[in-house]
């Protein structure tokens, strides 16, 4: 076993070192060939992607190549490193680019004007509903439209291991949450334990969204600044899973990690619905049957909503010398044919009413344990802020692990959030983001007001 984990992780691992020593071709037009260099940094799609990828390359009559690059370590720093120095790919996954530093820097180009002389790109991805200011829209440039969406996280359990410690179902408090998972590793004597977190944003996987769907979260709208003081209970609870020993000993990268699970090595695992693919294709569970469930609460009660993140939206990089070609490549990632695939192959959830109503559901597969919940929501994008020091989520981990108190981890993050706001506004390069009418139940229904001071 031990042996298939290391073969797996050189596999992960392999497209990053690729890359480190990869070409330095620019995309120019070779002939009547025009080379588009595509990067991304999903690699659980890779299989399906990169099928498509060939057959586009064999058959477009715009005698286009497209060269697709996955970047898995430091993507945001190595594309900012590749655009500073000349050699940015023409075409990039963009979900994940904050705007303040991607599109508001000019790295990234406006869509706009290829989109309205697009009637098959709009008819499919209906891009007039799915603009997210400070997410995929700034200062009123569109610079991607998402085509499917990741779901909240949800608990992936191994029914077995739950089962022998006297489990049925998922307790709906974080409190029960953790007295399960304690059962779990007790009677596991050594052999598995009772939850696995990954070394790559662990507070994110669980601990974040019981937050949120109790009604906590790390910005205040109303008042238009960053309040961390909501967290307390959740990480008195969490620092339970490392003080009291419940959770598996080595917190490794998440492909790592997934491996563990699968093999049964804990019986709790938190993440969103790209886990669907992993455990069916990626890294399939053979051993025993796994099952998902909602979060808990602090309470047992849903008082807030869970974040779904809108996915698989693809930018052109300013200087990209073949924009048209790079256009023609987003419009075949995030045409119909390539999506219904896409989304029936279960990689991810259909964002717009026409692809929901495309696809045949009876081949999404285990995705469909991932449907939506009528509390998840898109969550109004918080100023992206220059902080120094570490991120909330890699703080207020190390805050369960007991690197800090939990008076010390809120103060010195309210501090950091809050003097880098104000910073920020004054130097001109985020604004205050208000929404006086906020219900964190509809986070993204209020009235969003821009303030520069």
């Amino acid at each position: 076993m031990k042996k298939s984990i290391v073969i797996m992780l050189m596999v992960c691992l392999l497209p990053a070192m690729l890359f480190a020593n990869g070409s330095t071709e620019k995309s120019v037009s070779a002939g009547e060939v025009t080379v588009v260099k595509v990067w991304t940094e999903d690699r659980h799609d890779l299989d399906y992607v990169q099928k498509k990828v060939d057959e586009y390359n064999a058959n477009n009559t715009d005698n286009i190549k497209i060269e697709l690059t996955v970047v898995t370590e430091n993507y945001k720093n190595m594309l900012q490193l590749s655009f500073q120095s000349g050699d940015a790919p023409d075409v990039v996954g963009a979900n994940s680019l904050p705007l303040n530093l991607f599109a508001d820097t000019g790295i990234l180009n406006p869509l706009d004007s290829y989109i309205a002389k697009s009637p098959e790109y709009i008819k499919v991805n209906e891009p007039a509903s799915h603009k997210y200011e400070g997410l995929n829209v700034s200062k009123g440039n569109t610079y991607w439209i998402p085509s499917g969406m990741r779901s909240g996280v949800r608990v992936i359990y191994n029914k077995d291991l739950l089962k022998a410690a006297g489990y049925t179902e998922i307790p709906r408090t974080l409190s029960d949450y953790i007295d399960m998972a304690k059962a779990i590793t007790v009677n596991g004597k050594g052999k598995y334990y009772g939850i696995g977190f990954t070394s790559s944003s662990p507070f994110e996987r669980l601990l974040e969204m019981t937050a949120q769907c109790s009604g906590i979260f790390y910005y205040d709208y109303v008042n238009g600044k960053f309040d961390f003081s909501g967290y307390r209970p959740i990480l008195e609870q969490g620092k339970r899973f490392i003080d009291e020993s419940i959770a598996y000993p080595d917190q490794q990268q998440v492909d790592m990690m997934r491996a563990q699970f699968a093999v049964g090595s804990f019986a709790l695992w938190s993440n969103a619905s790209q886990e669907a693919g992993v455990f069916t294709s990626q890294i399939p569970v053979k051993d025993f049957e796994w099952a998902t469930a909602e979060v808990p609460t602090l309470t047992g009660k849903v008082t807030g909503a869970l974040q779904i993140t809108p996915s698989k939206g693809w930018g052109i990089v300013s200087n990209s010398k073949v924009k048209d070609a790079a256009w023609k490549v987003i419009s075949f990632f995030q045409g119909e044919e390539f999506l219904k695939g896409y989304l029936e192959s279960g990689y991810c959830l259909p964002i717009t009413s026409y692809m929901d109503g495309l696809i045949d559901k009876t081949k999404i597969g285990r995705l469909a344990d991932f449907s939506l919940l009528d509390y998840e929501s898109v969550y109004p994008q918080p100023p992206v802020v220059n902080i120094s020091g570490d991120d909330y989520r890699t703080t207020l981990w190390n805050c369960v692990m007991g690197f800090k108190t939990i008076d010390a981890t809120i103060a010195d993050l309210n501090k950091r959030y809050n003097d880098a706001l104000e910073r920020d506004i004054k130097n001109g390069t985020v604004k205050r983001l208000i929404i006086k009418d906020y219900n964190p139940q509809k986070p993204n229904s209020g009235t969003f007001e821009y303030l520069t001071k």
